[in-house]
């Protein structure tokens, strides 16, 4: 996992850091921030609506039901710790398949 910063396992799932940049023109992953993985998303940040579109959004990506996906931390920051019931190899191969370049 080492070749994923913003990946750390966690009991049988993960846990996804996740800079979020709200409001943007389209939803999806656009590369790296600070050892985290930036997302756009056209939800605004007001009254959790990014937070939702995050989790519908990487739940979707990871063919996950929403309930599966959690966030940790970060709930009204721009970064965020994500909970992912999902091994984190999964989450790795997805990472790469993103075809964003190195962290």
């Amino acid at each position: 996992m080492s070749d994923w910063p913003c990946l750390q396992p966690r009991g049988d799932g993960c846990v996804l850091l996740v800079a979020v940049v709200p409001q943007a023109r389209k939803t999806g992953a656009d590369g790296w921030h600070d050892g985290s993985l930036r997302v756009r998303l056209t939800a605004p940040p007001v009254e959790g609506q990014a937070n939702e579109a995050l989790v519908r959004w990487l739940a979707d990506q990871l063919g996950l039901p929403k309930r599966a996906v959690q966030v940790l931390r970060g709930t009204s920051s721009r970064r965020k710790q994500l909970a992912i019931e999902k091994p984190a190899a999964d989450v790795a191969r997805w990472l790469s398949s993103l075809d964003l370049g190195p962290p």
